[in-house]
């Protein structure tokens, strides 16, 4: 089985289209059907950021129903629940802040909040699992951390979360930062005065740390944060050199995985010899991007990247 791994879409219908359409993919009036022997796995991220967040949705989750493709739950689908839900203190979980409207913008633009129309799409944002685990590989939208994913199984169903569980997850620390860890990365947090500067000019004190890297086959590693860090240099150029990362994540598999969310640039190749990002940045000026995985040839290679560049 060939298994056509696509990136973060983020309201891009149009470069949705154009991709599965170079990939072979053609739409037989109910969804688009894979080539013979094919199967799409979508990394999560479908909504914000383009104006197309529906169109993008109703592909998804055509392909799904027809039994055309497969999906996983991104951070944008996690936030958009969390938005719209109200945990036991009367509080949105996801506060509403300018910055969090602003992130999610587009999509209520087209849905209106508590609509009808909107609350029918957050039953089916439930439906995605957190991750996919095959005999030979996984999908996972940001992080495969296996002590998080231990950490909360015992609340899922089939890997999904339920409107229960979402609400009683975000109660405690521990099992809310097991959630983002899964969904949003493993994160170190930069010491104050320190901060970074994020791709869409938010001030940020927490680095994103690159799980992928070598050392993190080796549990009890010394890592200084300039290693590990997915920031660019020029976002750590300020930040010490002494900065040790501490935390307890350690990579507990030895099967490729192939995540989304890292808003990738440049020509597409592996992050490692284990490790693949399919999100070449398609929801700002950047290509929506595809892997071709071949069950039965898990080397991962370079060459077997699809971008659609329009």
């Amino acid at each position: 089985m060939i298994y056509d791994i696509i990136g973060d879409i983020h309201g891009q219908a149009d470069k949705l289209i154009g991709l599965l359409t170079k990939l072979g993919y053609r739409h037989n009036g109910i969804s688009f059907i894979a080539p013979q022997s094919h199967q799409a796995i979508f990394v999560g991220d479908f909504i914000d950021r383009g104006n197309q967040g529906l169109a993008t949705l109703k592909i998804v989750f055509d392909m799904i129903d027809n039994g055309q493709a497969q999906a996983i739950m991104g951070n944008h689908e996690f936030n958009a629940i969390a938005y719209a839900t109200k945990g036991d203190d009367g509080e949105y979980l996801r506060p509403h802040t300018p910055q969090n409207r602003h992130q999610h913008k587009a999509f209520l633009d087209e849905v209106v909040f508590h609509s009808k129309l909107h609350q029918e799409w957050l039953q089916r944002l439930y439906q995605l699992p957190l991750f996919l685990e095959f005999d030979t590989f996984i999908v996972v939208h940001a992080c495969f951390d296996k002590l998080a994913i231990d950490h909360i199984t015992p609340f899922l169903k089939d890997n999904k979360l339920s409107c229960d569980t979402f609400c009683l997850l975000h109660q405690t620390p521990q099992h809310l930062s097991a959630l983002e860890n899964i969904l949003k990365g493993v994160e170190a947090t930069l010491a104050k005065p320190f901060y970074i500067i994020d791709s869409m000019g938010n001030k940020r004190e927490n680095v994103r740390i690159a799980w992928w890297h070598d050392s993190f086959k080796s549990p009890n590693t010394i890592r200084p944060l300039h290693t590990v860090s997915a920031a660019s240099f020029c976002d750590m150029s300020h930040i010490p050199d002494d900065f040790i990362y501490q935390g307890e994540f350690h990579l507990k598999t030895n099967k490729p995985i192939f995540i989304g969310h890292y808003w990738c640039t440049g020509t597409p190749k592996p992050l490692s010899t284990q490790v693949v990002c399919t999100d070449y940045s398609a929801g700002k000026d950047g290509y929506l991007t595809a892997y071709r995985f071949d069950s039965q040839n898990p080397v991962l290679s370079q060459h077997c990247f699809v971008q659609f560049i329009h």
